[in-house]
């Protein structure tokens, strides 16, 4: 049998590239995938057996679906999609003129309708794997009212009520859940110093989360089939205080 194909967006660094190494090491064939940084996405595809790199910049629709459709045509079939690609813009909350309708459109295009569109593409064969899953990865910003910007917090939020949503639409055949991290130390975030303090005094678990804790998760999400429709906070606790 061979080994199931796991499409990871986003996958060059971070929370992504974290993913693409653990999946890859409890056995699956990875599609590492990024708008740019293609040295870095080719170096780390030939890190990981099986692994292949594609670019795409998932803004672009026709390019969303033509990821999904180089995938199948290199592996023949597509078993896992991991929603992770994502992007974020700084804006107070109070500063309503800030959040430009410019701003709105480009995290909703990138964050969510991006998404979407990889998700359509990829359910006919998702639906004809033995063990379709779809993740997304969101945030805690989705789920408590805080976050970089409100347009960036209500894309996530949208993120998670869609994962609901077709969890229903796509079941049995497909399980849909979502990730919500909280922190997540990478080196995006590196010099977040006050986030940084944040968790190491106020979760819980006294630290940030790393790319392994979320891409642990992740694979109990894969492994377990019968979960479905959940958005998994994994802030360590902080939602708690």
């Amino acid at each position: 049998m061979t080994a199931p194909v796991a499409i990871v967006t986003g996958s060059t660094s971070g929370i992504g590239e974290g993913m693409a190494r653990y999946l890859a090491a409890k056995g699956m064939r990875i599609v590492v995938n990024s708008r740019t940084s293609a040295a870095a996405g080719e170096a780390l595809a030939a890190e990981l057996p099986g692994a292949v790199y594609l670019q795409a910049d998932l803004a672009d629709p026709d390019a969303a679906t033509g990821l999904v459709e180089r995938t199948v045509e290199h592996y023949g079939r597509l078993d896992v999609l991991v929603n992770n690609a994502g992007i974020s813009r700084v804006v107070e909350h109070t500063d309503l003129a800030g959040a430009s309708p410019a701003l709105w459109r480009e995290l909703l295009d990138v964050n969510l309708i991006g998404p979407w569109v990889l998700t359509t593409a990829a359910v006919p064969h998702l639906e004809a794997s033995p063990n379709g899953v779809i993740i997304n990865i969101t945030s805690h910003a989705g789920v408590r009212p805080k976050g970089a910007s409100i347009p960036y917090a209500a894309s996530k939020a949208a993120l998670n009520h869609v994962t609901r949503l077709l969890a229903v639409a796509l079941a049995p055949k497909v399980r849909v859940n979502a990730i919500a991290p909280g922190l997540v130390d990478t080196p995006l975030t590196a010099d977040w110093a006050a986030a940084q303090e944040l968790w190491r005094t106020g979760a819980p678990m006294r630290r940030a989360a790393t790319p392994h804790d979320v891409a642990n998760l992740a694979w109990g999400l894969i492994e377990n089939r019968y979960v479905t429709g959940e958005v998994v906070v994994l802030d360590g606790g902080l939602n708690l205080r």
